[in-house]
């Protein structure tokens, strides 16, 4: 055997021990395969932390049948949480005393969210757990703070609260308090029931007469013959300078009509009985507690930048003016306060030159 047949014969056997060594590791993969395959049968897919967490969601996704939350105040948590939680809960009581230099009139959370929003007047109830929420008012999503604050500077005729304040957190830690057990992003809270009526749209004009007469008649013990209030939750003022602004919600007609149906008077007043009120006067009503002259709100024309305002807006938007809407040519719930407005400025100052 020369030299070339030993080299040969040396390649052919180095060559023979690499094949045969993969195909040793090759059996070794599939056979671990094979067992781990053998050993998780029927344990179902492997979970991991983002599996966990899909679960997780899933088992608590928003749903309607939700139960209505029942907030029990002497549950609260020991220590400086449940002391947060009571102060929010003095806070929506007593809102103008406790914060008179951001409340600029004479109501309270509780003036339209009775009982601190546990009652079924325009409950709180779950309300931490629909925001951030997309509000077609103020055209962005908005945050918690974000409507609380809105209520300070609209319904209370106010300026809003510092996001880090001590009260500004303990009113989200009371929200949230009583929100609990509600999911997370849950689309409807089916123990809301909107405060709205619609008739106005079948009503060529109000009815002020009969609006008048039904304030004397029911609501005028409680908020004053001249709509001055006797006191932010016994009360409130309707009107006048310690009135809500008319930015406010409640300055639409169909809000405020919706509010009286639902929730008023408290108790039978004049022989009349919660929820009595027939839609048509609920409107009249409404319409003339909305005929009297109350605070502006300065930056009424920047709500719904996108020109998608309501039929019933108190007034006109800076999008509808761009648009060429002409008031004018609006039917009457259309910018129905700020009108109203309008009219009380043009008879002071009529008032005025006479003198």
């Amino acid at each position: 055997m020369n030299g070339n047949d030993r080299a040969d014969g040396a390649a052919k056997r180095m060559w023979t021990a690499i094949i045969l060594l993969l195909a040793i590791v090759f059996v070794l993969i599939v056979g671990n395969e094979i067992r781990t395959a053998l050993a998780t049968a029927g344990k179902g897919p492997e979970k991991t932390p983002a599996s966990d967490a899909a679960a997780s969601a899933g088992a608590q996704a928003p749903t309607t049948a939700v139960p209505k939350p029942k907030p029990d105040l002497s549950q609260v948590p020991d220590g400086p949480e449940g002391e947060a939680i009571k102060y929010g809960y003095r806070l929506m009581n007593e809102t103008n005393t406790l914060l008179p230099d951001y409340v600029g009139n004479d109501l309270s959370c509780s003036s339209c969210h009775a009982g601190g929003g546990m009652d079924d007047t325009s409950p709180y109830l779950g309300v931490a757990a629909v925001f951030p929420q997309y509000i077609s008012r103020s055209g962005k999503v908005l945050t918690l703070e974000d409507r609380i604050n809105g209520c300070f500077m609209r319904s209370m005729n106010g300026k809003p609260l510092p996001y880090n304040s001590d009260e500004m957190r303990a009113m989200v830690a009371y929200l949230t308090f009583i929100s609990e057990g509600v999911p997370i992003g849950i689309k409807e809270r089916p123990w809301i029931v909107k405060n709205r009526v619609e008739a106005y749209r079948d009503m060529t004009a109000p009815n002020l007469d009969e609006g008048k007469k039904l304030y004397e008649q029911a609501c005028a013990a409680c908020h004053g013959q001249n709509g001055e209030g006797t006191g932010p939750t016994t009360g409130p003022a309707l009107w006048g300078d310690r009135s809500f602004n008319i930015g406010a919600g409640i300055a639409r007609i169909g809000t405020m009509a919706g509010y009286i149906k639902r929730n008023m008077p408290l108790g039978q007043m004049g022989g009349i009985k919660q929820g009595e009120l027939t839609d048509e006067q609920a409107v009249n009503l409404a319409a003339y507690i909305l005929s009297h002259d109350r605070p502006d709100f300065a930056p009424k024309g920047k709500d719904w930048p996108n020109g998608d305002a309501p039929d019933d807006a108190a007034y006109i938007t800076d999008a509808e003016r761009e648009k060429g809407f002409d008031p004018s040519s609006a039917p009457w719930y259309k910018g129905y306060a700020e009108r109203a407005i309008e009219a009380a400025k043009s008879a002071k100052s009529g008032a005025g030159q006479k003198r």
